[in-house]
């Protein structure tokens, strides 16, 4: 039986295979802009990107397309014509909220700032990016006033990003979490099980060996390699995906401490399964493609948590690690598992431990609700990001790099972004749980590399769905009950203590 059956639906998709088509493109040239563009070329990219976006929201909101979606949604339709229907009504009533100039104007901007973030962060001078910046927080504020809100301008900005989220969603979910968490982090200092440093941190590794390990857990995890995914190198790895066929991740090489492009490489290895396990029939259609970004990020925190920092994965790795880095050699199983599981105060967010992670997004949160009411202006986020990193972990940061300039979201001018990490890390727990009760000898199958199983019980959950539904209701609709922090509290004290 075909997916898509009503007429009135089948005539929506032909119409809306033009704005998939321009998302198409700005993906491509999105990818291209941080993987492969000289710098100079960012002057008619930016103005280009800004185009093509007006262009995608003048045939959205093309009249024809706005009452064909309206016909079609009083119609009798199946499920997944239910969903493209939803997901298209919210498109228009985001696209209705900005006025052409501004979504020009967005795009130009944020283009432009993600060239200077690159060029601040690699100079470690935040003058050079914090005019940007200041934009940027100038035009988030106008796009909560255009897409509206009941209590709290950040609530329009969150629920771009994860569709229902609040602000007291966040702080109600940050509530359950800043104190645990202080707390097991207190304990695992005093307890010493789990090292603050090791001496793998140190060791340093050839690009082109670091790359035969990342390749040889990739195709373990059968990601499928020069078929319909490639791996390349940015600034700040992530995973774009053109289609059901072409998904593309990135990841980084130091030349030291490997884990960081090893479970860089594994986290995005999530993002990429998620799009390439969605349902072929669902291709080039409104529901195609991960339902929010909190539910994508669990399925890359389940990938590099619960499978990469696993004692399991441990002895997964050992000979894939032993065969392309020498150094390997004076280390062992337990070496490697107490190694990807160090604990300490990090400054970096996307090298922080599973313990302090959701305590650098917290940090994000107060400072994005500050700088949507328009309480505080770029130039004062350094000294103010100092301070609050010092009060949650107690350490400072001695450059721009290792704190304000540290991410990459701000300069795509995705505020109300970072709440959904935490999501997605607590959800991430509580698909360990599930698929600990429902997958016979899960870690069994992860130490000897067998990982179909574990990739279609994903499939199976949460992948096949696409966008169909809303990201509370698939949840629900798939594991019984809402998304719980307490899973999260209580995997780091079975873990850690």
């Amino acid at each position: 039986m075909a997916v898509f059956e009503n007429p009135k639906i089948i005539e929506v998709l032909r119409k809306y295979r033009r704005i998939w088509a321009i998302g198409h493109a700005e993906s491509v040239l999105g990818w291209d802009m941080e993987v492969n563009m000289p710098k100079m070329g960012i002057q008619e990219r930016s103005v280009a990107q800004g185009e093509l976006s007006v262009l995608s929201q003048e045939f959205t909101l093309a009249p024809e397309f706005v009452n064909l979606v309206e016909d079609a949604s009083s119609e009798e339709l199946n499920e997944y014509e239910r969903g493209v229907v939803r997901v298209l009504q919210r498109d228009i009533k985001i696209s209705k909220a900005f006025p052409p100039d501004f979504v020009r104007e967005m795009s130009e901007t944020t283009s432009k700032a993600t060239m200077a973030w690159q060029e601040a962060k690699k100079k470690d001078d935040f003058s050079l990016f914090e005019e940007h910046l200041e934009k940027i927080m100038v035009l988030a504020r106008r796009a909560a006033d255009y897409l509206g809100y009941e209590d709290q301008p950040y609530d329009a900005l969150l629920d771009l990003f994860e569709e229902g989220l609040t602000t007291k969603d966040v702080e109600n979910m940050f509530s359950k979490l800043e104190k645990p968490l202080a707390d097991i982090f207190e304990k695992i200092m005093e307890d010493g099980k789990f090292p603050r440093e090791h001496p793998l941190e140190k060791e340093k590794y050839e690009k082109e060996s670091m790359e035969k390990v990342n390749i040889a857990v990739l195709k373990a995890f059968g990601y499928p390699l020069g078929e319909r995914s490639r791996i390349d190198v940015s600034a700040h790895p992530f995973t774009t995906e053109f289609g059901v066929n072409d998904v593309r991740i990135t990841t980084r090489y130091e030349g030291y401490d490997f884990k960081m492009s090893l479970l860089s490489t594994v986290h995005e290895f999530g993002h990429a399964l998620y799009e390439l396990q969605q349902n072929p029939e669902f291709m080039m259609s409104p529901i195609i493609g991960g339902v929010s970004l909190g539910i994508h990020e669990s399925q890359s925190r389940f990938w590099e948590n619960i499978v990469g920092r696993s004692m399991a994965f441990a002895r997964f790795i050992e000979p894939i690690l032993k065969e392309n880095l020498p150094f390997m050699e004076k280390y062992n199983v337990d070496d490697i598992y107490k190694y990807v599981n160090t604990v300490r105060a990090d400054l970096i967010r996307t090298e922080a431990n599973e313990v302090t992670y959701n305590l650098h997004i917290i940090l994000r949160f107060k400072l994005e609700k500050l700088m949507v009411n328009g309480e505080i202006k770029a130039k004062d986020l350094p000294e103010m990001w100092n301070e609050e990193i010092e009060k949650l972990l107690g350490v400072k940061p001695k450059s721009y790099a290792d704190g304000i300039l540290q991410d990459i979201h701000w300069s795509h001018g995705t505020i109300g972004y970072f709440p959904t990490y935490s999501i997605g890390t607590i959800f991430a727990a509580q698909i360990g749980s599930y698929i600990k009760r429902d997958v016979s000898n899960f870690y069994g199958l992860v130490e000897r590399g067998e990982f179909q199983p574990i990739r279609e019980y994903l499939r199976e959950k949460v992948h096949r769905y696409g966008k169909i539904y809303p990201p509370k209701v698939l949840v629900k609709k798939s594991f019984g009950e809402e998304i719980k922090p307490e899973y999260f509290i209580e995997y780091l004290k079975n873990k850690y203590l």
